[in-house]
């Protein structure tokens, strides 16, 4: 059972029984070409593979002599080249289809990719904008209008407290102390955490509270439970995420600020804004409700103001 006719008639496999796309088929042969060229040379130099040596003087090779160790020095072989995760892991999901394809046409009795496990994806930094563009953003409310008043607060309240989406929506007004300034928080787990708010976004807060239109929902609205709500809809109901979700694009629309913005961005931001005037990790951890302090450290690659401040700050010369 030669590698190479039968990486050819799993192509043909693809290609015919699955009806994968050509350029699906085409990414296949690429990785599994890319995994016979290890071997072979790894056989023309003689080099040991696992503990006994690939005993083939040509070219071709038996897919029996492959085994978890000669997947596991490829693996290292593709970390070494400086790859990608998101291409080791496409060549590595690709052998594995490869070999559980072998595995049930019965042609091999061991997977040898059983005990291999793929890179873990590779997290995109988190986007921020500057403070010139949030204000940009929260201008685009039209406070002449109950609900325009109501969303320039919850945007405010995001900026202010790092809230999650779905922790925002939540929020009853016996989590909110006004004398304190302070938020009780429910987030992943139902963990509790109190988080402190700025004047400026209670403030706001507390003119969509006192607003007419607003004292009449929670006279008039059936549900006690969303009687309780902070925010509420245009019916009297709990606001919901999608539409805080919907409100903030057509917001980001008026303000051509662009469409990768989301209202996680402004959780993205204030913790950027936060490190950049020197809050420690462990403060926007808690803050954030990160469970594990490794999350938080993103920020820090996003953060180069800070960098080049403690840079000044520290070198000699500087």
């Amino acid at each position: 059972m030669d590698f190479s006719s039968e990486a050819r008639s799993y192509l043909r496999y693809l290609e015919m029984v699955k009806n994968v796309s050509i350029h699906t088929i085409r990414n296949y042969a690429i990785d599994l070409n890319s995994f016979k060229d290890f071997i072979e040379l790894n056989i023309l130099k003689k080099k040991k593979l696992s503990n006994k040596i690939l005993k083939s003087d040509d070219k071709s090779f038996s897919i029996k002599e492959i085994n978890k160790w000669v997947v596991r020095n490829y693996l290292a072989h593709l970390y070494d080249k400086k790859m990608k995760n998101k291409t080791i892991q496409r060549r590595i999901s690709s052998l594995r289809s490869f070999f559980k394809f072998l595995m049930k046409e019965k042609k091999i009795e061991i997977n040898p990719l059983e005990d291999i496990q793929s890179p873990k994806k590779e997290k995109p930094l988190p986007n921020a904008i500057n403070f010139d563009q949030v204000e940009h953003l929260f201008n685009t409310c039209d406070l002449d209008t109950y609900l325009g008043l109501r969303d320039r607060a919850i945007m405010e309240l995001f900026y202010s407290s790092g809230l999650r989406l779905s922790e925002l929506v939540d929020l009853d007004r016996k989590d909110l102390d006004e004398d304190s300034f302070l938020i009780n928080v429910y987030g992943k787990g139902k963990k509790q955490r109190t988080i402190p708010i700025t004047k400026t976004a209670l403030d706001w807060i507390q003119k969509y509270l006192n607003h007419s239109n607003r004292l009449k929902d929670t006279k008039e609205t059936k549900k006690q439970k969303d009687n309780e709500a902070i925010f509420l809809n245009r019916f009297g109901d709990r606001i919901t995420v999608r539409s805080v979700d919907r409100n903030f694009k057509r917001y980001l629309k008026l303000s051509s600020l662009g469409a990768n913005i989301t209202p996680h961005t402004i959780r993205h931001t204030i913790a950027t804004h936060w490190l950049e005037n020197g809050m420690d990790l462990k403060t926007i951890q808690m803050l954030l409700g990160h469970s594990n302090l490794a999350t938080t450290t993103i920020y820090t690659h996003v953060s180069t103001k800070l960098k080049r401040k403690v840079y000044d700050k520290t070198h000699p010369r500087a």
